[in-house]
C-alpha cells in the first residue's frame, strides 16, 4: 500500500464526534488520500462529507456499516462504494433504523435500575442524529460522568452483547444488507471479525453465507483488531479468497486507539478491495 487510505469511519451522523466535514479535514490533515464514510445504517452525511472531500482533494467513497443479527449476535457489514439514492437500500436501512429509538429507551431503563440517572437523556444529548442513539453514546456518557474509566469497560460489563444493560434486537439478516449493498452497486465487507465472539465452526458457517449472498471482503487490518489479529484475518482472506479491506474504524480520538491516517500496510500478497477502482 503506497498511499494512505481508510475505508471505515464515523461521523456524528452515527455515533462519531466529529462532523462529516470536520471527518475530511482531519483526515486530509493526517495524510489520507482515500477515505470512505461509514455511518451505522446511515447515509445521510454523505453529501456533505463527498463536498468536503473534493475541496480538500480526497478521492471519497460512499459508504456505510449496517447492522446484522447472526446466531443471535451483532454483526456489521461495511458497504463500500453505494450508490446513496439506491431506493432498495434505502428502504432497508429504514427499517434497522426504526427498531433504534425504542432500543436506545429500554438501554436507558435497563442503566436507570442499575443506578445510572439521567442515562437516556444523557446519551440523547451526545447524539447528534436524534433518531440514532447507540450503545456509544450511553458508553460516552458514563465515561464522561463518571461512571466507568473507559469505553470498554462499558461495554465489558454492561452494554456488550448479552451484557446487563443490552438490550437484544433484530436486526438485518446477513443476506439482506448484502442484497442491499450490492443492490446499490456496492461491495460488502465483513467488519473486524476479530470482535466477534464466534466459535471456529460458526465463523465458518459465517464466511460462507457471506460469500454466497454475494460477500466480497473482509477487514483486515482495522483499528479495531489487536496487532496480533492482522496476521490472522490475513489468513482468513487468503482461505477463503476474500478482498482485503483497512479501516480505522475511527470515531473520535482517544488513548489506545488508531486515528485516521494511522493504519499500518496490507500484506503484500492480499488482493485489497480497491485494486480496480482507480
Amino acid at each position: 500500500m503506497t498511499f494512505k487510505i481508510d475505508l471505515h469511519s464515523h461521523s456524528t451522523v452515527s455515533d462519531g464526534v466529529l462532523t462529516p466535514s470536520e471527518l475530511m479535514e482531519r483526515a486530509h490533515a493526517n495524510g489520507v488520500q482515500v477515505i470512505a464514510l461509514t455511518d451505522h445504517d446511515e447515509i445521510s452525511g454523505l453529501a456533505e462529507a463527498e463536498s468536503k472531500a473534493s475541496e480538500l482533494g480526497l478521492k471519497f467513497v460512499n459508504g456505510i456499516e449496517i447492522s446484522v443479527t447472526w446466531l443471535g449476535r451483532t454483526v456489521h457489514i461495511v458497504g463500500l462504494g453505494i450508490d446513496p439514492t439506491n431506493k432498495i437500500l434505502n428502504k432497508g436501512i429504514q427499517t434497522i433504523r426504526s427498531g433504534r429509538a425504542e432500543r436506545a429507551k429500554l438501554m436507558g431503563m435497563k442503566l436507570e435500575e442499575l443506578g445510572f440517572s439521567g442515562a437516556y437523556e444523557g446519551a440523547r444529548k451526545l447524539a447528534t442524529n436524534p433518531s440514532l442513539i447507540s450503545r456509544t453514546h450511553f458508553a460516552r456518557f458514563l465515561v464522561q460522568n463518571g461512571y466507568c474509566p473507559n469505553m470498554q469497560v462499558v461495554f465489558d460489563k454492561y452494554l456488550g452483547d448479552h451484557k446487563q444493560a443490552d438490550v437484544p434486537v433484530e436486526w438485518a439478516k446477513l443476506e439482506e444488507a448484502v442484497y442491499w449493498i450490492t443492490s446499490a452497486g456496492g461491495q460488502a465487507v465483513i467488519a473486524h471479525p476479530g470482535r466477534y465472539k464466534y466459535k471456529p465452526s460458526e465463523f465458518r458457517s459465517l464466511y460462507k453465507a457471506f460469500v454466497e449472498s454475494g460477500g466480497e471482503a473482509i477487514e483486515v487490518i482495522t483499528g479495531s483488531h489487536r496487532p496480533d489479529q492482522y496476521a490472522k484475518y490475513a489468513d482468513v482472506a487468503r482461505k477463503y479468497g476474500f478482498l482485503a479491506s483497512v479501516g480505522s474504524d475511527f470515531h473520535e480520538v482517544a488513548p489506545g486507539r488508531l486515528d485516521l491516517g494511522e493504519l499500518p500496510p496490507l500484506p503484500d500478497d492480499l488482493t485489497p478491495v480497491w485494486h480496480n477502482w482507480f
